[in-house]
């Protein structure tokens, strides 16, 4: 992977994922001696496990043929990008203007 937008740590991440989801990582001396350079073995056992998670998850759904969210849900969405920046520091200044003065102790 050559992107110039992520570090060596995310290449590593990205590259690891693709062989978990192949199912090749075990096959793969190499890829795994690249990750574990770059992630401590509990990130490590994490990370795959992120990964096998959306893994299961995505085939289950599309297995049952279950939409991720609901059609109109989506189609609102593409259009999300073209977001009013206005109302953006509208409603982020409306946050800050009622954003309490102090918080509440732990309870006892």
């Amino acid at each position: 992977m050559d992107s110039p937008l992520l570090s060596p740590r995310e290449k590593a991440a990205v590259l690891w994922a693709g062989h978990v989801t192949r199912n090749t990582a075990k096959s793969r001396d190499d890829v795994f001696a690249e990750v574990s350079r770059r992630f401590s073995r509990p990130e490590l056992v994490e990370l795959t496990m992120v990964i096998t998670y959306f893994n299961m998850r995505n085939r289950f759904q599309d297995s049952l043929r279950i939409p991720l969210e609901a059609q109109e849900s989506i189609d609102r969405a593409k259009d999300s990008r073209r977001q009013d920046a206005g109302d953006l520091v509208r409603y982020l200044s409306g946050l800050v203007e009622s954003w309490p003065r102090t918080f509440p102790g732990p309870a006892e």
